[in-house]
């Protein structure tokens, strides 16, 4: 099952540009807990605390128990927003869950066992179609993560939505093929590392004379000018 992660919140009592701004200036992120058919919620968070779960893997179909003064409330982070010069949060937006409802997540996809891909270990490239799969769940079954093992997959091999075990209830955005998820595919060209060791036995093999060849003959010297005869 997924993570779920308390946050704690204070709440704000106005709305607008002016005490959001008011907010930022006490170093706080002004936000808002909506959705669920429940009046929108002003909560103000710490922006530290924000950023330490942006930085964390699989934020988008984490669950997060917003507590303000007290009252708990389930909920999806579903978007930051940041400044543009200072890359800090400005404002968050989490949507409330309801217990049993049907909601629309971003799940992370992980590759299991990638020393055992025959394909990986001819120097073929893992080439990620989707780092994340949307699905339909309910709060009670977002998963943490799909998990793809990639033991035994040679060089051509793709992946598909069929090779994922979802839960049960589980069902892709994309309803109408079974969508790629990554393939293994042939190396498009060489490393640094491979190009400049391949350069390098290019060229002691040109400086190595061939098995049986005669060595080169020297140069015979330069013959010297014969003197001008006197008139």
């Amino acid at each position: 099952m997924v993570e779920v992660v308390k946050i704690e919140a204070e709440a704000r009592g106005r709305a607008g540009k002016g005490a959001a701004r008011a907010t930022r200036r006490a170093g706080l992120v002004p936000g808002v807990v909506y959705g669920a058919k429940q009046a929108p919620a002003l909560i103000a968070v710490d922006p530290a605390r924000i950023m330490r779960e942006l930085h964390r893997h699989g934020w988008r179909s984490r669950l997060f128990d917003v507590t303000v003064a007290g009252a708990t409330e389930r909920a999806l982070l579903r978007e930051v927003q940041f400044h543009p010069v200072t890359d800090r949060p400005e404002h968050v937006d989490f949507q409330r869950l309801a217990a049993g409802q049907e909601i629309r997540v971003a799940v992370e996809v992980v590759f299991l066992n990638e020393t055992l891909s025959p394909g990986l270990k001819k120097g073929g490239v893992l080439n990620v179609v989707r780092h994340e799969v949307e699905v339909y769940a309910t709060p009670e079954t977002v998963p943490d993560r799909f998990e793809i093992d990639l033991a035994g997959l040679d060089i051509g091999t793709s992946i598909h939505w069929s090779a994922i075990k979802a839960p049960e209830g589980i069902r892709p955005v994309i309803a109408d093929r079974d969508f790629t998820i990554a393939s293994v595919a042939a190396p498009t060209k060489m490393t640094e590392a491979q190009q400049a060791e391949a350069t390098a036995a290019a060229e002691a093999k040109a400086a190595t004379p061939a098995k049986g060849a005669a060595p080169a003959a020297k140069a015979a010297p330069a013959a010297k000018a014969a003197p001008a005869k006197k008139g």
